[in-house]
């Protein structure tokens, strides 16, 4: 075992008396270990030794396994000790040693704990705050770079349905019949009870109007064109956006995460055919089917509200709306859910792609689709309720 001195701004201990300045000593434990002996009070106020001697003798010794410290004959400390506690650890990962805080006091142990929790600051933080004109122009090769994304996306997904239409897309059918049944029957709970809300409510506020002129009749008229033109498919399609769309992104965000997309791409399988393609035939198909579903509860929902507090009978408020209705209006709210099915389901798989490698992105992407998804509904909506009033349908 041998001991020396470091370069250190005070005298060395005196065996049984505190030293009046800091003090650093090193000891070579053996079997690579060191041991750094802290006499002295180790504060700000006094001049701290650096610690390039110290990486002097690590280079010039043999392999070091371990440093630790001895402070029995610390008087005192500060953030100064904590600092250099710093400075040795990186020297001693620097050398490929172990550090061992044990032998130091339990505060400075728990002081440079914390410490080492707090990241370090990068060069980036403290750069200078950008200017407006430069701000703008990062969000706009930023929005450049998001409207090129969805274009690529796009673009794979119309060339997928391609392959699928000439029978050369690969998919599992298997998939697009677990996504099916988990977006229809899955979602019959849900969509009943809105629906049936949803009559009601409409049929409450047409009661109030209508009741008025004696013309309480028409509410049937007004909950079956609301229903079959407009409110089924709309409600349907929040609903498929909160529901499905939602455990797409986080689905695929899960793969994302997880690196299966980065090896489905390895093997060759492009995922616009094996996961999104099946994704996107299923709430085709289904939201649909949901949205028929919502027009009969949404109709059963007003005659119930009809019947109860408007003196109506059953016959009567079917008959009514059966003359209110034709197949024509069904077609126009098929159509707009079928549009909306799709829309969720590209809006869903899309952030799922876009998913980082962090689980705290899944539920970032999973929110997005949800948002993404809605606004799309609302936008696409206004658009065919404006080109159906166009052609005259």
């Amino acid at each position: 075992m041998t001991e020396a001195s470091a370069p250190a701004a005070g005298a060395g201990v005196t065996p049984g008396a505190a030293p009046k300045q800091l003090d650093l000593a090193v000891r070579d434990a053996g079997n690579g270990a060191w041991v750094l002996t802290l006499a002295g009070p180790w504060t700000k106020s006094e001049q701290l030794p650096g610690v390039a001697d110290l990486e002097g003798r690590m280079g010039a010794s043999g392999p070091i396994r371990r440093v630790a410290f001895d402070s029995a004959g610390l008087s005192g400390w500060d953030s100064a000790l904590i600092v250099f506690i710093g400075r040795v650890e990186a020297l001693a990962t620097r050398a490929g040693a172990q550090l061992d805080i044990s032998g130091l006091p339990q505060g400075a142990q728990r002081v440079f704990r914390l410490a080492r929790t707090v990241p370090p600051r990068s060069a980036a933080d403290g750069a200078r705050r950008a200017g407006v004109v430069e701000r703008v122009g990062l969000a706009a090769i930023g929005f450049a770079g998001a409207v090129r994304e969805v274009f690529t996306f796009v673009g794979e997904v119309a060339i997928a349905l391609l392959r699928f239409v000439t029978g050369r897309a690969r998919f599992r059918r298997a998939d697009f019949v677990a996504n099916f049944a988990d977006c229809g029957p899955g979602a019959l709970p849900i969509v009943s009870l809105i629906s049936f809300l949803t009559g009601m409510i409409l049929a409450f506020v047409g009661a109030i109007q209508l009741t008025a002129f004696g013309a309480q009749i028409f509410v049937a008229n007004l909950v079956a064109i609301a229903m079959a033109v407009e409110m089924g498919g709309l409600m349907t399609g929040i609903i498929m956006a909160g529901r499905a769309g939602a455990s797409f992104a986080a689905q695929i965000g899960t793969m994302q995460v997880n690196e299966e997309i980065d090896a489905l791409r390895t093997t060759g399988l492009a995922p616009s055919e094996f996961l999104v393609l099946p994704r996107i035939l299923a709430l085709f198909v289904m939201t649909p089917l949901l949205a028929l579903y919502a027009n009969f509860l949404g109709i059963m929902g007003g005659a119930l509200v009809g019947v109860t507090l408007l003196d109506l009978s059953w016959e009567g408020y079917i008959a009514q709306t059966r003359s209110a209705l034709s197949l024509s209006m069904f077609a126009k709210g098929l159509i707009k859910a079928a549009v909306f099915g799709v829309l969720v389901a590209m809006a869903g798989c899309l952030r799922g792609m876009q998913c980082g490698r962090s689980a705290e992105e899944v539920g970032r992407v999973t929110t997005s689709a949800v948002v993404t998804s809605l606004v799309l509904i609302v936008v696409a909506d206004a658009i065919i309720t404006v080109i159906y009033n166009a052609i005259g349908w």
